[in-house]
């Protein structure tokens, strides 16, 4: 390759990038591979549009059944398995949050390296499934433990994948609704599961039979991704005015088989380069990662609550056994009716603030935790009752989940608008990674602290019930507090220009190397102890 000026490479790495990432009409990113072009009809950009995000949704609602579903059978799993508190900690916790978090980023960066996001997806759906009939057939806890470990590792770029992929798929007038429509598979999941459980307890089932219908199911929606999705044209990012330059770069040397862009340079060295300018980029934002922080948190929270509330409410109220269909509803309806309204609000006032996504999260959170420890406590205010504890119960779920739920879908729109374009598939990545090694630690503290107790006794019911009130509003708090203090860091991030070539200074690196020292050290330390008690 002929050696070229400075000048004429910013040049022709600012007009490919401007041919090949640019949004056209409607908000729809196409290319050649695309079954639609700007002169189709704008009815028919929407149906693609839409049929692609019904896709990704089926294939993440999948995921996050087998997520939850362990925690409806909590109690026949462990019998049947003959597994401790500790085992079913470690099955919940680091087995796929480790996995999760070594895999998200190199599986995201290649998708974006080689612009092959729809071939990643579809070949991680087909292992993850694959390894879900794996934990069906599953007789001890290590052959259930492996193939969860699996599991995570086709997971791992799932949602990074997705995210990415709608972002480019809609314009930024509708992302947020777009993202907001994806993420209704969290609360379709956990009520199918409910749905699922309850029927299975009625007809004496086997978990291991939902566990083997869901992997089959999921190798067929992995081959209609395949079949549906075409590769998007990438649209700038809220932040690209300002670094057109630099997304030029990205995107000229990410685009698939260009390879080097320098005389004499190889792919892995042009694939490190890229690595460490977005990974540069990203850490010199100062919003991005007080926002990772916060949000970690807050799916701490809801870790803990999807993996342990619902057994917990199965024992307090054992003589109710259509309590997990109607808490299924309620996640299910509840759930999805707000996430959208998240979305549907965040793309209403955009033109007016562009803070809405913070606000829903940071102050949703809030007020959600009062009425969580009313879900917790429900039965101890109704003086012992089941009966009226159990109404109080759905009362107080319903409004608890009306306020904690508008923040998924506008707050992963808001975090890929700030992203470098071309490589905002590794962006999401290293937010996800951070986020899972942080919300993971959740299951394996209170795996720790009920190891010594028997899981059918009232004493573990307690336990869990001090946990569960402790934890649960703890990440809400914490994480709302963060959310507030990122607005004037959002703000600063909107007006500076040239991110890309802001200062990197001396403490700010120290504070990143001190942070993930300490996260690694935390992760290590809860980890060894988990597999120690478990022995």
């Amino acid at each position: 390759m002929a050696l070229q000026s400075p000048a004429s490479i910013s040049s022709n790495n600012k007009t490919s990038f401007n041919n090949r990432k640019q949004p056209v009409e409607d908000g729809v990113g196409t290319d050649t591979e695309t079954p639609t072009s700007q002169n189709s009809p704008g009815l028919l950009k929407r149906f693609y549009v839409g049929l692609c995000i019904f896709f990704l949704f089926l294939n993440y609602f999948l995921a996050q059944y087998d997520k939850f579903i362990l925690s409806y059978f909590h109690d026949n799993v462990l019998e049947d398995l003959n597994l401790r508190a500790t085992h079913y900690a470690i099955l919940s916790g680091y087995a796929t949050g480790i996995v999760y978090a070594l895999l998200a980023l190199p599986t995201a960066f290649i998708a974006d390296y080689t612009s092959a996001r729809v071939w990643v997806l579809t070949v991680a759906a087909l292992w993850w499934s694959l390894c879900v009939i794996f934990q069906g057939l599953s007789r001890n806890f290590w052959q259930i433990l492996l193939a969860r470990i699996g599991m995570g590792i086709g997971q791992a770029p799932v949602e990074a994948l997705s995210v990415s992929l709608i972002s480019d798929l809609v314009g930024w007038r509708n992302v947020f609704l777009g993202e907001s429509c994806f993420y209704v598979g969290v609360y379709v999941g956990e009520a199918v599961s409910g749905q699922i459980a309850t029927a299975f307890t009625v007809t004496g089932t086997s978990w291991r039979v939902a566990m083997k219908a869901i992997g089959i199911v999921g190798v067929v929606i992995a081959v209609a991704v395949r079949t549906v999705l075409r590769e998007p044209m990438r649209q700038k990012g809220l932040l690209s005015t300002a670094d057109e330059a630099f997304d030029g770069r990205l995107a000229a040397r990410s685009a698939a088989g260009t390879g080097a862009t320098r005389a004499g340079e190889s792919k892995l060295v042009a694939a490190r380069r890229d690595m460490q300018s977005t990974l540069l980029y990203v850490m010199r934002l100062h919003s991005f990662w007080l926002i990772v922080l916060s949000a970690s948190f807050r799916q701490l929270s809801g870790n803990v609550f999807g993996y342990y509330m619902p057994g917990y409410l199965g024992n307090t109220y054992s003589t109710h056994p259509e309590l997990f269909s109607r808490y299924g509803i309620i996640v299910g309806t509840v759930g999805s009716v707000t996430v959208l309204t998240g979305g549907a609000l965040t793309s209403l006032f955009w033109h007016k603030t562009r803070l809405t996504p913070i606000y829903l999260t940071a102050i949703g959170g809030m007020i959600s935790s009062l009425f969580v420890l009313l879900m917790i406590f429900s039965r101890d205010i109704a003086d012992g009752s089941e009966d009226q504890g159990i109404k109080i119960l759905y009362g107080v779920m319903c409004v608890a989940y009306i306020t904690a739920e508008l923040w998924l879908g506008a707050i992963y729109g808001l975090v890929a608008s700030l992203l470098p374009p071309a490589y905002k598939t590794f962006g999401i990545g290293v937010w996800s990674t951070v986020q899972v090694l942080i919300y993971s630690t959740g299951p394996e503290i209170i795996g720790l602290a009920l190891k010594d107790v028997d899981s059918s006794s009232d004493e573990y019911r307690k336990d869990t019930q001090i946990a569960l009130a402790v934890i649960i509003p703890s990440g809400y708090w914490i994480a709302g507090i963060g959310f507030l203090c990122c607005v004037p860091l959002l703000r600063r991030d909107w007006k500076s220009p040239h991110i890309a070539q802001r200062a990197f200074s001396t403490r700010r690196k120290c504070g990143f190397a001190i942070f993930f020292a300490l996260l690694c050290s935390v992760v290590i330390t809860l980890f060894t102890l988990s597999i120690y008690y478990q022995a």
